[in-house]
């Protein structure tokens, strides 16, 4: 299993496969193999930012009198 990815670097990773089908840089088998690694950095992603999401809603709650 691959070290966990920051968000940042799964954005990065993402957007350089958008990039590549962009300029029609991707065969057939290639392009099935990254669309399969594009859902894979998406859900990452949102899951990273509904959790991030969660905690500052959490902290604020706290804060609040």
């Amino acid at each position: 299993m691959e070290k966990e990815l920051k968000y940042e670097q799964a954005y990065a990773e993402l957007q350089a496969i958008v990039r590549k089908m962009e300029n029609d840089e991707l065969d057939i088998d290639q392009m099935s193999e990254q669309l399969k690694r594009a859902q894979l950095l998406i859900k990452l992603c949102k899951d990273k930012l509904t959790k991030t999401d969660e905690e500052i809603r959490k902290i604020l709650a706290e804060e609040q009198p």
